[in-house]
């Protein structure tokens, strides 16, 4: 089989573009061309002011943007001219119909293999490298079978990418693992060679892992599933330690240190976001739905319901402490993003504390480092969080610039997303310039460093998992702080 000399990448989103550009980077013999239907996005990779913000990203778009890599809208030229084709479109969660809120929409999948269909010739490999549900490949593939011209033969794969925003970069040129899935045939095993000879060029043949499409698929499904878990899980015990005067910090370095659990991903926070874990965990409840499986379903569901458990909890807490009404008080919101180091806010819990602050009426003044204004206004727009009053945002809702504007005059400060300058502000400043008492409420346990800081300053700060310490005394919270009138009735368990 020859060499792989040309690929075309279908989509120019957070996958596509970050992990196409390390593939140009590592193989220079290697001629990358990543398209896209969005004229501005692909205008945009081709500028100085990349659509996405990733530490590192910069460098690796400019060193090779014009030798080897090139973004472009010939959408059908370039897939004429690849060896290999991958698909990195959106696959959001249906909004209506069959599947509603779980099962993912691959209009925008089988939109590309239709048209890889009608343009290819030749031998061309076609991978997914989108999330899908298992057994998504078998329907590109019956597309193919069914639309090929006798002098094309395409073979699908699946690769899925398990790069976390913000240290993406890296992770694509140091990954844990990389997973190729491929049809168990003599054409099948050399297309999945095919793709293991471009990953070996920097990726250790030992960290290269081969499947059968549908364990590959299913993979990425399930090890986003997991990480989704081992959050929920940990909030869930942050709950448990806020009753009772345990500190979840503590209570995961104890079981964290445990060789058979570890340490990673046990950090107690505001909730899980991003456009991967709950898209994934919702589509692994509706396959297990599909597949008779009430009780495995039953206990994914658990998992995302958690985690909004967990957002309103935190915002109940606010309005709590607040002594019981946020109506007209200045609320800085610190922090858009759903994690640090990247602009993307898909399924932010911001997003969620901002919704249930502006139900109560609450003025939100939001600052983020990397974040648009008008990607908050649009994210805060949507029905599903204003529902039926349109002019809410309008009302009630201010982007600021600078970081000290957001906090002056405020009643409190939430802190949403852990970016590291938060733990640098001048708090004194701060504080002179806030309403008293003045608030803190840490979201992402970012300042517990700088608690007896905060406190001789004259703060009253309240932290996801753990009681308030004045004077090295347990605080035990106002009942005002402990009040939970968004949480429905508890459930009595028998025993």
């Amino acid at each position: 089989m020859q060499p792989v000399r040309s690929i075309c990448c279908i989509g120019a989103g957070y996958v596509g573009g970050p992990s196409c550009s390390v593939i140009a980077y590592t193989c220079p013999e290697i001629s990358v061309t990543v398209v896209d239907v969005n004229g501005d996005r692909i205008r945009a990779w081709n500028s100085a002011q990349l659509p996405i913000f990733e530490p590192g990203l910069q460098e690796v778009v400019e060193s090779c943007r014009g030798r080897n890599l090139f973004f472009s809208t010939d959408i059908d030229g370039a897939i004429k001219k690849a060896d290999l084709i991958f698909i990195s479109v959106n696959t959001p969660t249906k909004t209506y119909g069959l599947g509603k809120g779980q099962a993912p929409d691959l209009k925008y999948i089988e939109a590309c293999a239709r048209r890889i269909a009608s343009l290819a010739t030749g031998y061309k490999i076609v991978v997914e490298k989108s999330t899908v549900p298992v057994r998504a490949a078998e329907s590109i593939k019956r597309i193919f079978d069914s639309n090929t011209k006798n002098d094309l033969h395409l073979e699908v794969l699946s690769n899925p990418e398990f790069l976390a925003e913000g240290t993406a970069i890296d992770d694509l040129k140091s990954p844990d693992r990389v997973l190729i899935g491929g049809e168990e045939t003599a054409k099948g095993k050399q297309a999945v060679e095919a793709l293991v000879r471009i990953y070996e060029r920097w990726v250790p043949r030992t960290k290269i892992i081969t499947t059968n499409t549908w364990s590959s698929e299913l993979s990425k499904l399930a090890a986003n599933a997991f990480l989704a878990q081992r959050i929920s899980s940990i909030n869930s015990i942050a709950a448990v330690c806020e009753a009772t005067g345990a500190d979840v910090g503590e209570v995961a370095h104890a079981i964290g240190t445990d060789s058979r659990i570890g340490s990673r991903f046990l950090k107690a926070s505001v909730g899980f976001g991003g456009s991967c874990f709950q898209k994934d965990v919702l589509n692994l409840v509706y396959l297990c739905e599909s597949l008779n499986l009430p009780e495995v379903a039953r206990y994914w569901q658990q998992v995302v319901e958690i985690n909004d458990y967990q957002r309103r909890r935190f915002a109940t807490r606010i309005i709590g402490c607040l002594f019981n009404t946020v109506t007209d008080k200045r609320i800085a919101m610190l922090g858009f993003a759903f994690k640090k180091d990247t602009g993307d806010t898909r399924e932010s819990s911001s997003i969620y504390i901002c919704k249930y602050l502006m139900e109560e009426g609450a003025q939100l003044h939001i600052f983020d480092p990397k974040v648009q204004k008008e990607q908050i206004i649009n994210d805060l727009s949507q029905s599903c969080i204003v529902g039926e009053e349109p002019d809410r945002v309008t009302k009630l809702v201010t982007v600021e610039k600078d970081v000290y504007e957001a906090c002056e005059g405020a009643h409190a400060i939430v802190i949403c997303t852990e970016w590291d300058v938060f733990k640098e502000l001048e708090y004194e400043r701060i504080y002179h310039g806030m309403l008293k008492p003045a608030f803190i409420f840490d979201g992402r346990r970012i300042l517990d460093s700088l608690h007896d800081k905060l406190q001789n300053i004259g703060f009253q700060v309240e932290t996801i998992g753990k009681r308030v310490v004045k004077n090295g005394i347990p605080y035990t919270p106002t009942s005002s702080c402990k009040a939970d009138p968004l949480a429905p009735p508890a459930k009595k368990v028998k025993l």
